[in-house]
């Protein structure tokens, strides 16, 4: 699809506005969970791992109905998957607030919330802003959409944490339930179908697509590499408040340090999409991952202090979602996007086995061990492992490119 295929009415400029504020909204309010850690548990009496299991379990069903999700919408187009996420999303939202036990808990925050998450996955809107600018402009513009994701993690933590303290934890959950449905009619902004330009003799079906990246060895390590994002990145998500708490520090502190990741991830996304037009996508992620490993490492041994905290929280940021514009732009550069959304959708579900693992295996040691340092150094040895996956990947498109285009 391109911009010839849209109705008149939807121009690339507002369908890439409509997915910008889609994944603003839908990663916004994930982003701030962590924030409900602490006053849920001690509200209902839960240990730490009840509440990481359902945000585990949250990220996992995410991860595995993600590639449904994204295949319901290259097949279908996104509008619809997304307005059905949105409910589900917001359903779960809400239930998580009014449950009283663990098993709802894990039903509602997890379950629920996971397939809601899956169903509004900035991949899908991702896919479908790439779908309507040419190859030139394509990572710049998964440099944008991801920005507009980290932008609504800035946005939530300060609100999040302003509804908690105004409204109570319970009410917040309820304000963010109902500001989900606002997904819905922007999904609807969208471009509605999934054809595709090209000779129909060329043109793949669903299963050829994923067996023909299934054997790309590029495709498997982009899997294996994004594992380790998932991990970092929901591990910090669910339990950095709580570790800064646990340093003695204000809640407001660790409401900051995620705004503030967010805040330079605005940055770091976009520069990561603009370097990802002009250089090798492959290395650009080798360097980031070392450079969450050296991060990681510098708050370990540096002392705690609000300024390390901060410090800590912007370099990361830099570095949070910046592997999306690369890696998403790969799938792109390597296989084309009449799949994307699908083909994404299937490392995203590898980077959600990795969130699942980071952030029960936090709330798990914690539980154990009285401290998240164990953790802390698992993620160090990891993005090393990650930053030596990727250098392998070939990042040439496949020959059936050249003869589509031709």
């Amino acid at each position: 699809m391109n911009s010839d295929a849209l109705h008149r009415w939807q121009t690339p400029l507002m369908v890439i506005v409509a997915g910008c504020l889609i994944s603003m909204v839908g990663f916004g309010v994930r982003s701030v969970f962590g924030l409900f850690l602490e006053p849920m548990t001690v509200a209902r009496g839960w240990d730490r791992e009840t509440f990481a299991l359902a945000m585990a379990i949250q990220n996992l069903l995410w991860g595995m109905a993600a590639p449904v999700a994204s295949a319901f919408a290259d097949r279908c187009g996104p509008s619809r998957v997304l307005a059905i996420g949105a409910l589900l999303y917001g359903a779960g939202v809400w239930g998580m607030a009014a449950t009283t036990s663990g098993i709802g808990l894990h039903l509602f925050g997890g379950v629920l919330i996971g397939l809601g998450v899956a169903f509004t996955a900035f991949s899908i809107a991702l896919a479908a802003m790439a779908k309507v600018v040419g190859p030139q402009r394509r990572s710049l513009v998964l440099g944008l959409g991801t920005a507009a994701g980290s932008f609504g993690q800035v946005l939530f933590s300060p609100l999040g944490q302003l509804f908690i303290s105004e409204f109570g934890w319970f009410n917040a959950l309820l304000i963010l339930a109902a500001t989900l449905l606002v997904i819905i009619p922007l999904a609807w902004i969208l471009p509605h179908d999934s054809t595709h330009p090209g000779p129909m003799h060329l043109q793949q079906s669903l299963g050829e697509a994923v067996r023909e990246a299934a054997s790309h060895r590029g495709f498997v390590l982009l899997n294996m590499g994004f594992f380790v994002c998932g991990f970092h990145v929901a591990f910090i998500t669910v339990h950095f408040p709580a570790y800064v708490r646990d340093l003695g520090m204000a809640s407001q502190v660790g409401a900051y340090s995620i705004a503030i990741i967010g805040l330079f991830n605005l940055a770091g996304s976009v520069l990561s999409g603009m370097a990802g037009q002009r250089w090798s996508k492959r290395y650009g992620l080798s360097c980031i991952y070392i450079s969450r490993a050296v991060v990681i490492t510098a708050l370990m041994l540096a002392p705690k202090t609000e300024l390390t905290i901060y410090l800590f929280a912007a370099a990361m940021g830099l570095l949070w979602l910046s592997t999306v514009p690369l890696t998403s732009g790969i799938v792109a550069q390597v296989f084309g996007v009449r799949y994307m959304a699908t083909l994404f959708g299937i490392v995203l579900f590898s980077h959600q086995v990795g969130s699942f693992i980071g952030v029960w295996l936090g709330g798990y040691l914690y539980d154990q061990t009285g401290s998240y340092d164990p953790v802390w150094w698992t993620a160090v040895g990891l993005g090393f492992a990650s930053a030596l996956i990727h250098m392998p990947i070939d990042e040439k498109p496949l020959a059936r490119l050249a003869e589509e285009q031709a």
